[in-house]
C-alpha cells in the first residue's frame, strides 16, 4: 500500500465551500421514490421553519415517533430525506400522509435535515407542527408544499 498524496487544490476548494455540498451534488444520491422533491429555495425555507419549530419543541423526529403521532391524528408538514437507504425504512409514510391528507415533501439530504433539527445525527423524517410563534413561515412552507405536483 502506498500513500496517496492529497491534492493541494482540492483541499483549498473544500475549505472555500465550508465542506458543504451543493444542492446539485446532493441530488445524485436521491431515491427513486423521492417525489415531490422540494426546490432549493423551498428546502432552505423548510430548514428555517424546522429550526424555529425546534426552539418551540414543535417537531416530531424519526420514523417511529412520526408514525405514532400521525396515527393519533396529529397535523403538520412531513419532511422526508430523499437519500435514506434502504427505502423500506420509511416508504410507508407517504401513503399514510395521502390517506390522512397531510402534506409531505422530500428534501435531498438526511444529514442536513438532522442538522436543521439541532442534532448531530442524520434524520430521515421530521414532522413540523403549526405554532403561533412561527405561523407565517409555516404557512408559507405549507402553501408551497401543497403547490408541488403530486407523485404518480
Amino acid at each position: 500500500m502506498t500513500k496517496v498524496k492529497a491534492d493541494p487544490n482540492g483541499a483549498e476548494a473544500a475549505e472555500a465551500t465550508g465542506g458543504e455540498r451543493t444542492y446539485q451534488e446532493l441530488l445524485v444520491n436521491l431515491n427513486p421514490i423521492a417525489q415531490p422533491l422540494a426546490s432549493r429555495r423551498l428546502t432552505r425555507k423548510l430548514y428555517k421553519c424546522i429550526k424555529k419549530a425546534v426552539k418551540q419543541k414543535q417537531i416530531r423526529r424519526g420514523v417511529k415517533e412520526v408514525q405514532k403521532f400521525v396515527n393519533k391524528g396529529e397535523k403538520g408538514i412531513m419532511v422526508l430525506a430523499g437519500d435514506t437507504l434502504p427505502i423500506e425504512v420509511y416508504c410507508h409514510l407517504p401513503v399514510m400522509c395521502e390517506d390522512r391528507n397531510l402534506p409531505y415533501v422530500y428534501i435531498p439530504s438526511k444529514t442536513d435535515l438532522g442538522a436543521a433539527a439541532g442534532s448531530k445525527r442524520p434524520t430521515c423524517v421530521i414532522m413540523v407542527k403549526p405554532h403561533e410563534e412561527y405561523q407565517e413561515a409555516y404557512d408559507e412552507c405549507l402553501e408551497e408544499v401543497q403547490a408541488l405536483p403530486p407523485p404518480l
